[in-house]
């Protein structure tokens, strides 16, 4: 299979360096300098070429998507900060007859933490007196605050019913790589759910075996497809 990457920042090198540990042979690479405006997405660089992967910013997604998807080529967004433009790029997906795996977050722990959270908002959502707060951290280089996960974990509470307000907050220091915390406190005890990122590498070998999964596939999805934890 062949793998376009886009994006060669730390998370691309690590797809690129990954990437034949799941059968990937890297067709070429997409960075700024050679994909300004998305002049880079050509007909002979999208040749044979099965899925991308893109982790690279929110304004080189919005543009870079869509002309994969016209060029027919598979895609796995790791992207965020683009998320208030969704409708547009679905329909772009869905114009096109591609394949595309978007999540905030590729960790096995982070969706599955998205997983308990649903049952947790679902289990509390008529306990009014417990209130819900969301809190991540990451590394000073990162840009979008709260991050596409923190905003994924509210939603997840959102449409199990939970009503009260849902405080978010936000921590960008040193070389974190990812904290995610979603508590529920209650006027006697209260709980808390944490997740830890230890290594990026789980964010490439997640986004990894997304680009193995969608290939040969239509529609939209996400790492819970992925992961057999329902849409």
């Amino acid at each position: 299979m062949r793998l376009l990457i886009v994006g060669h920042g730390k998370m691309g090198q690590l797809i690129e360096r990954l990437a034949p540990d799941y059968g990937f042979e890297v067709a070429g690479i997409l960075e700024l300098d050679s994909n300004a405006a998305g002049g880079g997405v050509t007909p002979e660089r999208c040749r044979d070429v099965d899925v991308a992967v893109d982790f690279s910013t929110a304004e080189a997604t919005l543009v870079t998507l869509p002309r994969l998807a016209a060029a027919g080529v598979n895609i796995v967004v790791g992207t965020t900060g683009w998320q208030e433009h969704e409708a547009e790029v679905r329909k772009a997906v869905e114009d096109a007859g591609i394949g595309a795996v978007v999540a905030a977050n590729f960790s096995l722990g982070a969706n599955l933490m998205n997983a308990l959270t649903k049952e947790m908002g679902r289990l509390l959502a008529d306990k009014g007196t417990y209130g819900a707060w969301i809190h991540e951290a990451h590394h000073k280089a990162k840009i979008d605050a709260p991050s596409g996960t923190a905003l994924m974990l509210k939603r997840a509470l959102e449409e199990t019913g939970y009503e009260l307000p849902i405080d978010v907050s936000s921590t960008r220091a040193g070389s974190i790589p990812g904290t995610h915390s979603v508590g529920f406190d209650g006027p006697a005890e209260g709980l808390t759910l944490t997740h830890e990122v230890r290594d990026r590498a789980t964010f490439a070998h997640g986004a990894l075996e997304a680009a193995r999964w969608v290939t040969g596939r239509k529609g939209w999805y996400t790492m819970r497809n992925v992961l057999g934890l329902g849409s």
